[in-house]
């Protein structure tokens, strides 16, 4: 008979996924998991994250739980400490916290071919084993270690990042250089530049910053937020409009939707232009802060401050290459050496798309089967973003062709409905092992692929001169999934059953 482990589901990672997982665990009657979570508390990068400014930039009623709804949220685009709130209290709420190890971190899964089970090897040397095993990572995995710029560690002033923020450190009158204008330094620069005495950033790609309609939240629309019905009805209708648009994208054939693709990115930045004119006063600021690019071709920010930060005479806008950084300060290629106290290193993530974010050696499935090797010879790809072959009894929440555009808790919701589904069938058949079948898997990639070929014309062609995670390194836009919000839900809901095998105690022996 099989090897017995010592959970039968295990979660890694205690973010919105985690959660959204252990919550439908219960709810199915499954009760025996454990959740291992690598930082000290529940909200993933919302208890990670807490550097100056950070907040949501999508509508409170878009970034909540279905089953947890949230109608007192004080903004309706809330800053992070109550985001970070709210996951603690529903993960409190539904009995979460109690299934949490913290201080886990997963450095190796590794699938047990004898007992049909995972065996899951911990930094302390310790090991977890579970039959089945629900991966809840998040879309960015890991902050970048290495910047990529020479002379990292050589600076002796303070160093900074958006995932290890410094809270105690007082910035008042320093001089500071922010490396990078992604979304959090989009946050960061504007909170941060009132009290520095100089701010230098350092720009390799301006970004999208569009007006973001936020406003205190009163009292009269809290409980208007209350009734029944209210929000999912609101959230619904966003998810029907952006639904309608995917599905032009998507369904148009390339002779039809490529001109409109065109058009629409020379339209937008048209308006952008006039829109920089009423913000930043001064005009070769103006020009370094102008895209090349399309508004969807990079990740768009929302922003009410950070453009107008550069009108202030303590912040400059630097886009000659770095060339290193220096014990003092930072050196660009023109040879000019820009001496400050702090370096903000907001350089960005490893993430859930690329290739590379994958270690050889640390998820090792079927008969030695290596995730890491599989994505970097055939590219990433999983049955309806969760499953992959050669991993059995393994999900994962956010994979391949996952993000439909939606609220990252809408769409965590509808993966983690998948795995539990496929647990509770493997459970209802006596099986110890559920496996997606490859014919399956090779069936939804190609029709998967097949339907991305505007979107990897628009993010690989039209705007294929601008580094984007939303194209990784093999040129394929693996981050975004090209269907519908409700097409990807229904797949994930109602998948057919039979498209995954299932291996009972007595078939495994025969097997072995």
């Amino acid at each position: 008979m099989p090897l017995t482990p010592l959970h039968e589901v295990a979660i890694i990672g205690a973010g919105p996924g985690g959660i959204a997982a252990g919550v439908k665990l219960r709810a199915a009657g499954i009760d025996d998991f454990v959740v291992l979570e690598r930082s000290d508390d529940v909200g993933g990068s919302w208890h990670e994250n807490h550097y100056p400014g950070l907040g949501v930039d999508i509508p409170a009623i878009a970034y909540q739980y279905s089953f947890a709804r949230n109608s007192k949220w004080s903004r309706m685009f809330p800053l992070g400490a109550e985001v970070k709130q709210y996951h603690a209290d529903v993960a409190r709420r539904f009995g979460i916290y109690e299934r949490v190890r913290f201080g886990s971190t997963v450095e190796r899964e590794e699938w047990d071919d004898d007992g049909r089970f995972w065996r899951l090897h911990l930094a302390d040397g310790s090991e977890v084993t579970a039959r089945y095993l629900i991966s809840a990572v998040g879309a960015f995995v890991r902050p970048k270690a290495d910047s990529g710029i020479a002379g990292q560690d050589s600076f002796k002033g303070k160093i900074q990042r958006p995932s290890s923020w410094d809270d105690d450190y007082d910035m008042t009158g320093k001089s500071v250089a922010v490396i990078g204008t992604g979304a959090s330094a989009v946050q960061i620069i504007p909170a941060i530049a009132p009290q520095v005495r100089q701010l230098n950033v350092f720009q390799r790609t301006p970004v999208w910053s569009i007006p973001k309609p936020d406003f205190t939240v009163p009292p009269a629309m809290q409980r208007a937020l209350g009734i029944p019905g209210v929000q999912p009805a609101l959230h619904g209708s966003a998810l029907v409009a952006i639904d309608l648009v995917l599905r032009a994208v998507i369904k148009s054939p390339g002779r039809v939707i490529h001109p409109v693709m065109d058009g629409f990115d020379a339209a937008c930045l048209a308006g952008y232009r006039q829109y920089l004119k009423r913000v930043v006063t001064d005009s070769d600021t103006r020009a370094k802060l102008t895209p090349n690019f399309g508004i969807l071709a990079k990740r768009p920010t929302m922003s009410n401050s950070y453009l107008r930060a550069y009108n202030r005479d303590n912040v400059s806008l630097i886009t000659t290459p770095i060339d290193k950084i220096t014990p003092t300060g930072v050196k660009t290629r023109d040879g000019a050496l820009h001496k400050v106290d702090v370096i903000v290193l907001a350089t960005g993530y490893e993430v859930f798309s690329d290739p590379e974010t994958y270690r050889p050696g640390t998820v090792v499935g079927r008969n030695g089967f290596d995730l890491a090797k599989f994505y970097n010879e055939e590219g990433l790809q999983a049955y309806e973003s969760v499953s992959v072959h050669g991993l059995p009894n393994r999900w994962t929440l956010v994979g391949p062709y996952s993000w439909t555009g939606s609220g990252w808790h809408a769409f965590v919701e509808m993966t983690a409905g998948h795995a539990v589904r496929a647990i509770t069938e493997s459970r209802r058949r006596g099986a110890v092992v559920c496996e997606i079948r490859k014919e399956a898997a090779d069936a939804y990639h190609d029709q998967i692929y097949k339907q991305g070929e505007s979107l990897r014309y628009y993010l690989a062609d039209l705007n294929g001169h601008v580094p984007t995670y939303y194209r990784n390194s093999q040129g394929d836009s693996t981050y975004v999934r090209p269907s519908s919000f409700f097409e990807a839900r229904r797949g994930n809901r109602k998948f057919p059953l039979d498209d995954y095998k299932f291996e009972t105690p007595v078939a495994v022996e025969v097997s072995a």
